[in-house]
C-alpha cells in the first residue's frame, strides 16, 4: 500500500527547490491586498499581510480566478506568489479588534491593492508550497507595519457592518452579487463576516474550506429542486499538467471525487477517491480541501444551468505538476464546466470515450472507486432509459 495522500504531497513538496527572494529587514511595496492566517497552535496563530517588493496594482498574484482563464503558466503563477512575502505576528483569534488585526481585515475588505511598509525581525526567509493553499514566498516575524489609503469594496463593507448576519450568509450572499471567492475567503479569515459575537480570525487553510463547503452546501440546497438531467454528459478541461473529466449523470446529487498522480516523482501511480451520496458528507474528506473546491464548482454550475445530476470527476496529475492550492482544482473544475459538454447514451460509452484520453486505465478508477464503480456495475449494458429509471 502506498502513502495516503497528505503524507504523499509531503513527500512531494520536499523535493521541490527551495529559494528566497532576496529583500532586507525592511520594506516597501503593495499588498495584491493579500493577508495569510496560520493554523499551528491555534487560537493563537501567526498572522500578517504578504506584500510585494514593488508598487503599484499587484492584485494578479493573488486572484486565482484570473489564472487559469487568463492561461498563466505555471511557471508565471509560481512567480507571482513567490514574489509574496509573508509577516506574521502572533495574535490570538478572538483578538480581532487589535490595531494589527484592524489592519489586516483593512486589507482583506480593500477593492484594490494596497501600498504598504513593513520592518522584520530579520531578514525574510524561505518559502511554501501546498495543496491546501496557494505558494507564497520568504516570511519573518514583522515588527511594524503600516498600510496607505484604503478603499473597501462596497458589498464586502455592507457584509462587514452587518452583524446579524451568519458567516455562511454572509459568504453566499457575495458569492451571488459576483464577489470573486477569493475575496470572500479573504473576508472570512480576517474576522470582517458572521454575527458579532461569533467573529474571529480564521486561518486561511481552515478558510477556503468552510467557503467551498458553504457555498456547495448552498448551492446544493438549490440543485436538489431542479429537474434531472436527461443524458450521460462529459466536461473536459486540460492546464497546468492536469486533466479534469466531469461525468454527470441523470441521477439524484451523489458525488465522487478521484485523483491520480502519475509519475510526478518518479515511477509511482498513486489514486486517491472520496465520495457523497444524496446527503452531504459530514466528516472531513480524507483527500483534503480539494474534495470540497471540486464539489462547490460542479454544484455552482449545476445551479447555473437548472439542473440536478450525480457527478464521477477523475482528475490526473502528471511530471512537472507542482501543488498550487486547491484553487487549481477550483479553477480548473470551473472551467471544464464552461465549456460544451458530450453527450452518451450510457455510462459505458462515456467511460469508453475518455479512456484514450486518461493516462491511467479506466479499470484502475473502477477498482479503486465505489460510487463509479457500484454504477458502473448497476448499468453495465443497459439502455439510457434503464438507467434513469434505476437513478429514480
Amino acid at each position: 500500500m502506498g502513502p495516503g495522500k497528505a503524507e504523499y504531497l509531503r513527500q512531494l513538496t520536499a523535493t521541490l527547490p527551495m529559494f528566497s527572494m532576496e529583500v532586507g529587514r525592511e520594506m516597501e511595496g503593495s499588498t495584491p491586498p493579500s493577508i495569510f492566517i496560520g493554523a499551528w497552535n491555534y487560537p493563537a496563530v501567526d498572522a500578517g499581510p504578504m506584500m510585494a517588493p514593488v508598487h503599484g496594482d499587484t492584485r494578479v498574484m493573488d486572484t486565482p480566478e484570473e489564472w487559469i482563464p487568463g492561461r498563466k503558466t505555471q511557471e508565471e503563477i509560481i512567480g507571482y506568489r513567490m514574489g509574496l512575502v509573508r509577516g506574521k505576528r502572533r495574535v490570538r483569534v478572538n483578538d480581532r479588534d487589535s490595531r494589527y488585526a484592524s489592519l489586516l481585515r483593512e486589507i482583506a475588505l480593500s477593492e484594490g491593492s494596497v501600498e504598504s511598509e513593513a520592518a522584520f525581525a530579520h531578514i525574510p526567509q524561505g518559502c511554501s508550497f501546498s495543496e491546501d493553499h496557494a505558494p507564497f514566498g520568504p516570511s519573518a516575524p514583522v515588527e511594524r507595519f503600516e498600510i496607505g489609503n484604503v478603499r473597501w469594496n462596497r458589498d464586502l463593507e455592507r457584509a462587514f457592518h452587518d452583524t446579524d448576519l451568519s458567516a455562511t450568509g454572509a459568504m453566499v450572499d457575495l458569492h451571488r452579487r459576483g464577489i470573486p471567492f477569493s475575496s470572500i475567503q479573504k473576508a472570512l479569515s480576517a474576522g470582517a463576516l458572521g454575527t458579532g459575537p461569533h467573529r474571529r480570525l480564521v486561518p486561511t487553510r481552515w478558510s477556503i474550506t468552510a467557503c467551498d463547503s458553504a457555498l456547495g452546501d448552498h448551492l446544493l440546497g438549490r440543485v436538489r429542486q431542479h429537474p434531472l438531467l436527461d443524458t450521460v454528459r462529459v466536461h473536459e478541461f486540460s492546464s497546468l499538467h492536469n486533466t479534469y473529466a466531469v461525468i454527470l449523470l441523470p441521477t439524484s446529487w451523489q458525488y465522487e471525487w478521484m485523483e491520480a498522480f502519475l509519475h510526478v516523482m518518479g515511477r509511482e501511480e498513486l489514486l486517491f477517491a472520496d465520495h457523497e451520496g444524496f446527503r452531504r458528507k459530514k466528516e472531513y474528506s480524507s483527500v483534503g480541501g480539494c474534495f470540497y473546491s471540486c464539489r462547490m464548482a460542479v454544484l455552482e454550475a449545476l445551479a447555473r444551468e437548472g439542473r440536478q445530476a450525480g457527478a464521477i470527476i477523475l482528475r490526473e496529475a502528471y511530471q512537472g505538476y507542482v501543488p498550487l492550492g486547491v484553487f487549481n482544482v477550483r479553477e480548473n473544475v470551473r472551467q471544464a464546466m464552461l465549456r460544451p459538454g458530450q453527450e452518451f447514451e450510457d455510462l459505458e460509452a462515456a467511460l469508453a470515450a475518455l479512456a484514450p484520453r486518461l493516462a491511467l486505465p479506466v479499470d484502475r478508477f473502477l477498482s479503486e472507486s465505489t460510487l463509479l464503480a457500484d454504477l458502473h456495475r448497476g448499468t453495465g449494458q443497459r439502455t439510457l432509459g434503464d438507467f434513469i429509471g434505476r437513478a429514480g
